[in-house]
């Protein structure tokens, strides 16, 4: 029988990414997708059959998006939007959308979808968040006074403690690149940034994010794993890389 996965955040650029992979290759995973917005999915997508739409911040929407799924990939986010560019030394000034606070997504929207998940049975919840969530005085946490990384950090410690397998993957900065080009790096708690390796940036293309989701589904040395990931720079040779994903999980 094949397994059915729920992902939410459907529409956003790191979710279509993971939606449209899944539904391109055979990983033996039947893709539901949860998005708010129908008009954005249509105008992302050709096909949007497999599409439930409703509110992260409704446990019964969620609820209900999940029957029968046996593992649930979070990919909601609190998307800051600038509403004052910078000026005459000024930084730009940010805000967020109306129920789109961080506190809303990244805490209680994130937190119903866990215990949405645990009362469906789901055996395994993948999460991705960001770097830097070790430091409260973190740039992205005063955009907005939305405190952004604060509650990603609390949804993601309430998923460890939920009892439920999971894979959290806390992203460096993320790359409109090309995916599939650069060697992978997994870390803990930030060492990224606290220890800076020479010559690789925080950062990764969002379509590598998209692939060590999906590997995710499916290792069992993913499991109960939570890490840092950022990429190397892309060989001058803009050669594809072999991944071997089980080892890469062990090292996280």
């Amino acid at each position: 029988m094949t397994k059915k996965v729920l992902v939410t955040g459907a529409t956003g650029r790191t979710g279509s990414l993971v939606v449209k992979k899944l539904q391109s290759d055979d990983y033996g995973w039947q893709v539901i997708s949860f998005a708010r917005s129908k008009s954005k999915a249509e105008e992302i997508f050709t096909n949007t059959e497999n599409f439930i739409f409703g509110n992260i911040l409704s446990l019964e929407d969620v609820s209900i998006a999940l029957q029968g799924c046996q593992s649930l990939i979070i990919l909601t986010s609190a998307v800051p939007k600038m509403i004052t560019p910078p000026s005459e030394g000024k930084p730009p000034e940010f805000n967020f959308e109306e129920n789109g606070k961080p506190e809303e997504v990244d805490w209680l929207g994130q937190k119903n979808q866990i215990d949405a998940g645990k009362k469906a049975g789901v055996e395994h919840i993948i999460l991705v968040g960001s770097m830097g969530g070790t430091n409260e005085n973190h740039p992205l946490n005063r955009l907005g006074k939305g405190n952004i990384l604060i509650w990603k950090r609390k949804a993601e410690q309430y998923l460890i403690d939920s009892g439920i397998d999971y894979t959290i993957i806390r992203a460096g900065g993320l790359l409109d690149k090309p995916d599939g080009k650069r060697e992978l790096l997994v870390g803990k708690d930030d060492e990224f940034i606290t220890s800076p390796i020479d010559g690789i940036p925080t950062s990764i293309p969002r379509g590598d994010v998209a692939n060590m989701v999906i590997q995710a589904l499916n290792s069992p040395f993913a499991r109960n794993k939570a890490f840092d990931l950022i990429s190397k720079p892309e060989s001058e040779d803009n050669t594809s890389i072999s991944i071997d994903w089980d080892e890469l999980f062990k090292l996280a």
